[in-house]
């Protein structure tokens, strides 16, 4: 086994937290926890706040309907979050910026998948008028999105600025290019270490032993998952009561239904 000295074990470490992987934690936190407390809100849950009532009694003339019922109060869910979020990262570091880049990464996407929600009123079911509010997204949904961003973050490097070489702000890493990335990308500044091997050092438990999918194309294919070492077949039969009857009287009458399985393990 290998020895790891001080100085490779934070090397390690810092890749791993300077991955895609870590792009796509820091943003669904954020994500997460103003989702969260936006919820807390328009339940009445949290004294400092309920419902948003800046647009109560508004109406939209074109398309005939007024603002009512309990809107998200979103604004506050996206500031609390980044107040609570973003308060850790207080070193001046390429890690950091990246990190608070992703955070509002993770924030814009749940601003941007609010959606209006109405109720009509009127004679017998008739929709005369309706009311509506805005509400939050499911939050899977987000997830979805994020894990899409996920798959195409940007890779980038840190300028620094020439006096204190403190680094000033991020720009995709490419050759004399100096473009910075967009505000709806995630970032990630190391690429993954290997999360096929087991490592304590990065958390990754490895794919040995794995379940995988024999025929699927897709991240849990046993092609992808083991990591081209090939997957072990494990046969197994199945036995149950199938086919029941009841019989006058009185009893249950049932048939023996059996069927072979086969199992897919990573070596």
């Amino acid at each position: 086994m290998e020895l790891l000295g001080p100085g490779r074990e934070d090397r390690v470490r810092e890749r791993a937290q300077s991955s895609k992987e870590a792009a796509f934690t820091y943003a669904i936190i954020a994500a997460g926890v103003a989702h969260a407390v936006t919820a807390a809100c328009t339940q009445g849950s949290l004294s400092g706040c309920s419902c948003d009532k800046e647009k109560q009694g508004f109406y939209n003339q074109e398309e005939g309907w007024k603002w009512g019922g309990c809107s998200a109060d979103i604004h506050y869910g996206l500031g609390f979050s980044k107040v609570f979020v973003d308060a850790r990262e207080i070193k001046q570091n390429a890690r950091t910026l990246m990190n608070l880049h992703n955070n509002e990464v993770g924030r814009k996407v749940l601003e941007k998948g609010m959606h209006l929600e109405c109720k009509c009123h009127g004679v017998s079911g008739s929709c005369t008028t309706k009311t509506c509010w805005t509400t939050l997204p499911k939050f899977r949904q987000l997830g979805y999105i994020l894990k899409d961003k996920y798959n195409h973050a940007v890779h980038v490097e840190p300028v620094r600025a020439s006096r204190n070489k403190r680094p000033t702000f991020l720009k995709i890493k490419k050759p004399h290019s100096y473009r910075k990335p967009m505000d709806t990308e995630l970032v990630y500044i190391e690429r993954s270490p290997n999360y096929c091997e087991a490592d304590a050092l990065t958390g990754s438990m490895g794919t040995q032993g794995r379940l995988c999918n024999k025929t699927a194309q897709q991240p849990n294919s046993c092609d992808l998952m083991c990591c081209g070492r090939g997957y072990n077949t494990h046969q197994y039969s199945r036995v149950w009561q199938c086919n029941c009857k009841f019989l006058w009287c009185c009893y249950v009458k049932c048939n023996t239904c059996s069927e072979r399985t086969e199992v897919y393990t990573c070596k």
